[in-house]
């Protein structure tokens, strides 16, 4: 069928389309709205607009730099009434963060009250704080009124609003900006005026130059709050050709002598976008589950600057290995994912390289230029023109008195009046003043007398036809009479305008306008001087906002990233004994020093001790479960033995459906067997079960109802293992393979039950257990018990343990 088709029984009031068509189109529209006027920023201007709007409102409200402030709500309030039709709260939040210093480069507002604070505090409510704009924002809005950019009509008609400013200087690189659109984000980091303006002055020299070349003027970003940049030059260079990449930035920090051996480092910048009440809550985090284990405090001690102290356990650590086990581990190290997409003229998207967004800027203030060149034209054409009305009235002023007390129409006299003769009246007060020379007349009175000839016309001289002798030609004015805005202009000129010496003005602002009027002709015919006068407005920006302005030095500085080498834990953890005790619900603690193995302690009601052993806190242990899995706990962490300790399942991931089979501290290069309650076993090496992560690291496989139930250092080279039936089997060590992960080899064949314990011993010392007596008994003649791995096995020796355990 085709889906074009309309069923003509359906009301023509009803629009029938396909629903593909109808929701393909509507989220297209949507998402065109979402591109264009909400998420990307315009190249030209670097503001979106909501932004943009803001701004205008603040100067139709004349908030300016040197002005007073007007409270946040009135601001908000005709922003959202005239041009931004959507919430107030989102405007205010806009305008906020265009306050913030911490936030934006080059603030463009100008904030009186809490607008918020770099510990994410929001700003205080709109009734309560005040704004006006910053000088930052005026250098956007400079020449608005010069029909510099267009206009368009706001949200219901009312009024007009400007579709871009003109931005005398890069507003999209110095402020940077971020935003998510549909199916596309911008994510540009703030840098330095000086700096761009430099890049900017070369690409007008050199505009094939490359981005290569103009990084050596715009280095990096310049990030309000500082800090130190740490990514390769080659990789800065790569994302400013392409428009994407990453940039790491990490926290400025030094360190703090206080004396006798004793340091602490001392951060005074941190990363940009990082909230410092959750930095200072993560390094806490860290210290408490003792990720860092070599740092002992953390401690804010700002003021208006940032000053967050991190204290070392031990005057010994290496300051480097702890900044550096801080970056890996929090915010003071964090990576800008720089993308570049904006709107290049307004209307299209395109990630952009550092080139082609200051080229767009050039572009964008060539057509400034022109345009308002263009209309001071047009205000220096009107001018004249009402020069020109106002030197015939000079030239002819009685006749203009005249016409203006006696004519019934003034306006339409002046605009017919014949002014191709002076008045006589005129003439005879001129001469009767023999030592006045009118500036308008440009030669003395007696040139009057002159006779008329050729020599004559030359020098601006021509015949009064009714016998006044010869005058000046200038003196003369124009036959076609007064064009309707000079008749205005000289009814509406004040009385006090009619002194003498307003002649040498009118003279002089004429001839000043009649240059400058040059000049602008051959600036719009000539592409060099556009240029050269571009550079001009350039350079005085800078020098405005550049390294001498009131925070435009450079912020961020660059450095390597003196990556340390992996120190291990153990090497940074002061060495002290301790006594690990684990429960048989699984509560573990860490007492401090050796103290007496069968020294009674205190457990919670019900539970007892299972594991109890020496060890120090540099020590790692390794917990092996029932489920076949070993986790790694560092003694260092291990609660104190105040208390009763912690579940070890909160420290790892133990399941809890497992059980604890076995603990004891690591012993690099030592090997382990495994087995199961099935009988199935094999080798590992310990150094391969060693986890890096709280969920451990699986070594042998088993499924329910099997359980892992031994893990045992490998010492010796036989193998001895007893059933549940009491059966004991001996087999060589090497028949056993070693293996990384698995379910193992069978070690016992049983008909019923399954496995109860095994253990390695060196077959020439003998076997030995402890019997019910606790006396240790060692059995050497264990030929009859020998076989092949997977036997049956013979019952256990007389005396062996009834719970058929070797220990």
């Amino acid at each position: 069928m085709d889906e074009d088709a309309i069923d003509p029984k359906m009301n023509p009031r009803d629009v029938a389309e396909p629903l593909r068509r109808a929701i393909g189109e509507r989220y297209l529209t949507y998402a065109l709205s979402t591109i264009m006027h909400r998420a990307l920023p315009d190249a030209r201007d670097g503001l979106k607009p909501v932004h943009r709007r803001i701004l205008y409102a603040m100067r139709r409200l004349r908030l300016s730099p040197t002005g007073g402030f007007l409270k946040s709500a009135k601001i908000s309030g005709d922003t959202m009434g005239d041009f931004h039709p959507h919430g107030d709260a989102a405007i205010y939040d806009a305008m906020a963060r265009l306050a913030q210093d911490f936030t934006i480069r080059y603030p463009l507002v100008d904030g009186q009250g809490n607008f918020g604070n770099i510990d994410g505090d929001n700003p205080a409510a709109s009734r309560y704080t005040e704004a006006r704009m910053s000088i930052m924002a005026e250098a956007l809005l400079d020449g608005l009124d010069e029909n510099a950019v267009d206009f368009r009509d706001n949200y219901d008609g009312r009024l007009q609003e400007p579709s871009v400013l003109p931005a005398s200087y890069p507003n999209l690189l110095a402020n940077g900006a971020s935003g998510i659109a549909v199916g596309m984000a911008t994510n540009i980091p703030p840098h330095n005026i000086g700096e761009l303006i430099d890049a900017c002055l070369h690409l007008i020299k050199a505009p094939e130059a490359r981005d290569d070349t103009l990084l050596q003027y715009v280095p990096g970003p310049d990030f309000p709050t500082g800090g130190v940049i740490v990514e390769p030059t080659d990789n800065i260079a790569q994302a400013y050709r392409t428009g994407r990449g990453s940039i790491r930035l990490r926290a400025k920090w030094e360190v703090e002598d206080l004396g006798r051996g004793q340091w602490q480092a001392v951060v005074t910048e941190i990363p940009y976008q990082v909230q410092k009440s959750k930095l200072v809550e993560r390094i806490a985090e860290l210290i408490q589950t003792k990720k860092v284990p070599i740092l002992a405090d953390v401690r804010d001690e700002s003021a208006d600057d940032i000053r967050m102290i991190l204290e070392p356990k031990s005057k010994n650590v290496d300051p480097d290995v702890l900044m550096n086990m801080l970056f890996r581990n929090s915010d003071l190290e964090v990576r800008f994912s720089l993308n570049m997409n904006v709107l290049i003229d307004g209307v299209t998207p395109k990630v952009c390289s550092l080139k082609d967004v200051l080229r767009a800027f050039l572009d964008f203030r060539r057509d400034v230029l022109l345009r308002r060149s263009r209309h001071r034209m047009a205000k220096i054409d009107d001018r004249l023109e009402k020069l020109e009305g106002f030197i015939i009235a000079f030239l002819n002023l009685d006749r203009v008195i005249d016409i203006i007390r006696y004519d019934d129409d003034p306006r339409a006299a002046l605009m017919f009046e014949d002014w191709s003769r002076p008045h006589q009246a005129t003439i005879q007060r001129a001469t009767s003043e023999s030592d006045y020379v009118s500036p308008l007349i440009g030669v003395d009175i007696k040139a009057l007398e002159l006779a008329e000839d050729e020599d004559a016309l030359a020098r601006g001289i021509v015949d009064d036809s009714d016998g006044g002798g010869s005058v000046p030609r200038r003196f003369v004015g124009r036959s076609e009479g007064l064009s309707d805005v000079q008749a205005e202009a000289i009814l509406n000129m004040r009385l006090r305008s009619l002194r003498r010496l307003e002649e040498l003005e009118l003279i002089s602002e004429r001839d000043a306008l009649m240059e400058e009027r040059a000049g602008l002709e051959d600036l719009l015919e000539s592409g060099d001087l556009q240029w050269k006068r571009i550079a001009d407005e350039l350079r005085d920006v800078r020098k405005k906002f550049g390294k001498d302005y009131d925070g435009g030095a450079r912020r961020t500085v660059f450095a390597e990233a003196a990556e340390a080498e992996d120190v291990p834990i153990e090497a940074m953890i002061e060495r002290e004994p301790i006594t690990v005790v684990c429960s048989q619900m699984g509560w573990i603690r860490a007492m401090t020093g050796h103290i007496d193995l069968n020294r009674e302690l205190k457990f919670k009601d019900g539970d007892g001790p299972r594991f109890i052993f020496h060890a120090e806190t540099t020590d790692r242990l390794l917990a092996f479960g029932s489920n076949g899995r070993f986790f790694t706990v560092s003694a260092a962490n291990l609660p104190g033995g105040r208390g009763m300790g912690e579940p070890l399942r909160l420290i790892v991931d133990l399941p809890n459906e497992a059980e604890i089979v076995d603990l004891f501290i690591h012993k690099p290069g030592r090997k382990l067997l495994l087995a199961s309650s099935a009988g199935d076993g094999f080798v590992v090496a310990e150094d391969d079960v060693v986890a890096q992560t709280r969920a451990g690291k699986q070594a042998l496989n088993v499924k329910e109802p099997v359980r892992a139930s031994v893990c045992t250092p490998v010492e010796g080279d036989h193998v001895a293992v007893v059933g549940e039936n009491r059966k004991v089997l001996i087999f060589p060590l090497d028949e056993l393979p070693e293996m990384g992960r698995g379910k193992g080899v069978r070690l016992q064949k049983y008909k019923d039950g399954g496995l109860s314990d095994a253990r390695t011993f060196v077959l020439a010392e003998g076997l030995s257990w402890q019997d019910p007596a606790g006396r240790t008994r060692t059995e050497t003649a264990l030929e009859e018990w020998t076989a092949k791995r997977a036997s049956a096995g013979r019952m256990a020796p007389r005396g062996f343990p009834r719970d058929n355990r070797f220990t």
